[in-house]
């Protein structure tokens, strides 16, 4: 809706009683409004990785863009409390974990080994403070314009900014984009205090380690936080409503995955849903049911961690006055190029349908912007990577084989153990396999699952193949360096449209 237009309709409201007041005070309103602040290309509310990506890339493309976070640091839940400080933990506690159990068979003793708990979480704090303010260099950089608090809009061309210093300005654009990501979804009945019931925010920055830590959701944050303090001694049950840990996995890689971390001791109630909460104790007292109804039972713990996934975060936009569509999921819908039912105002990563992962949103950000600029924007949903950040970690991207099954497309399959790679045996860590599926008749690669150390890092090759429309024999007919970890996808490729050589 066109700003004139927008101020017509509302000005024709609020004359009713008094006219004139009304009148005067609108005027007032949109002439401040101007005086506030020069009108921008490109607005971007949100400084997450969705947010900061499409305002530096609007920058680079040469819009005037301005970046609104109301956290006082970029780089949104993913850099702040999530994916970053996340992974920080994951290899800090990997160490201890190898220092433990394996650096021994490698011939490297200690007489004594402990955890620094405060130490720990410093590296962690220090990793983050460096990242957010290299982004705010790379705004500096890029000529954005950035403000600092929470953003609601006044109308399609203008948002409201309550500063973190108590002010408040207006910030206009012609072209505004939502990037507010998600935040926790909360479980009916389960408070979240962040000390004794806590959510991954909570769980990254625990002062003490937990003897038992339930997490309630099998899904990829939880496994990855109870993965960290697991390593550090705690132990671990994951209470899960669904049938299996992380749905979205390949079935055959889920069944391995799941036997990986119970070796780890890591253990599982699935089908099972929490009805009971009491925290009156020195710990948690959960009350369990099966999911499909029965005899309860009881979990004792000290830390329970909510993770039962994640929502948009919309709250307090005023999307609703602005006439923003949103679906039952309280997703922004938003047309190919990222436009929402109102012109002018864009949406991306979380707040949109779609995996809700910090690297769909950066991709988000991009198209989105390069559609303002006039030029063509894509983002292929089906070919954005999944990780789960475990030892070892779990990647993948394209169909799962039980997808391709429903497709009713004739497919194969090659398989190859990191048991049989000279790297992963070389260094003693060969748990884990390569699961490739390609359709029979053309070889054309339909998905890829890895499970190994890295896995994260080897999963890029195939998700170049699949954007090209690569077949198996095109990666197994491609020179891979030995010993390297990444040959095992060469021979799982190998062994897809023909026969592997090392097993």
């Amino acid at each position: 809706m066109a700003m004139a237009s927008l101020a017509r309709r509302r000005t024709g409201e609020l004359l009713r009683p008094d006219a004139a007041r009304y009148t005067a005070a609108w005027s007032k309103l949109y002439t401040s409004s101007a005086a506030a602040a020069d009108e921008n290309d490109v607005v971007v509310v949100g400084g997450g990785p969705g947010g900061y990506v499409a305002a530096i890339k609007a920058a680079q493309l040469g819009l005037k863009t301005t970046c609104i976070e109301k956290r006082g640091t970029l780089g949104g839940t993913c850099l702040n409390v999530g994916c970053i400080p996340s992974k920080a933990l994951l290899h800090s506690s990997h160490m201890f974990h190898e220092a433990k159990h394996a650096f021994a068979s490698h011939g490297v003793k200690f007489s004594q080994v402990e955890i620094d708990l405060p130490a720990m979480m410093a590296q962690k704090n220090k990793a983050v403070s460096g990242l957010t303010k290299g982004i705010e260099g790379l705004f500096k950089k890029n000529k954005v314009t950035y403000v600092k608090g929470y953003g609601k809009f006044l109308s399609p061309s203008e948002v409201s900014v309550d500063t973190i210093e108590g002010g408040n300005t207006v910030v206009r654009g012609k072209n505004i984009i939502i990037a507010t990501g998600s935040d926790v979804k909360s479980l009916p009945g389960v408070t979240i205090d962040e000390k004794k019931i806590v959510s991954s925010t909570g769980a990254l920055s625990l002062t003490e380690i937990p003897k038992k830590l339930v997490v309630i959701g099998a899904g990829y944050i939880g496994l990855e936080m109870g993965s960290v303090w697991g390593r550090l001694g705690s132990e671990v049950t994951v209470v899960e409503f669904a049938p299996e840990i992380v749905p979205t996995m390949d079935s055959e890689v889920r069944k391995q995955f799941q036997r990986m971390l119970e070796k780890q001791k890591m253990k599982f109630k699935l089908r099972t849903k929490v009805v009971g909460v009491d925290t009156s104790g020195e710990g948690v007292k959960l009350t369990l049911e099966p999911a499909a109804g029965g005899e309860q039972s009881t979990l004792e713990a000290d830390v329970v961690l909510v993770s039962a996934g994640r929502v948009p975060f919309t709250s307090g936009l005023g999307l609703e006055k602005l006439g923003v569509e949103t679906d039952k999921a309280g997703r922004i819908t938003v047309d190919k190029k990222f436009m929402t039912s109102v012109p002018g105002v864009f949406a991306i990563g979380d707040v949109i349908p779609g995996p809700m992962l910090a690297h769909k949103a950066e991709e988000d950000g991009v198209a989105c912007v390069e559609f303002i600029a006039g030029k063509e924007g894509h983002v292929d949903y089906d070919l954005v990577p999944g990780v789960v950040y475990t030892h070892p970690e779990v990647a993948s991207v394209g169909k799962t084989e039980e997808q391709v099954k429903t497709m009713g497309v004739e497919y194969r399959v090659g398989k190859f153990p990191f048991m049989a790679n000279s790297r992963a045996k070389a260094i003693d860590d060969a748990e884990g396999l390569v699961k490739i599926l390609a359709e029979k008749a053309t070889d054309k690669i339909l998905g890829v699952h890895i499970m190994a150390p890295n896995a994260g890092e080897l999963i890029h090759e195939a998700v170049l193949a699949l954007h090209y429309g690569a077949s198996s024999e095109d990666i197994a007919r491609t020179c891979h360096a030995h010993p390297t970890m990444s040959e095992a996808v060469k021979e799982a490729a190998m062994a897809t449209y023909d026969k592997p050589i090392h097993i």
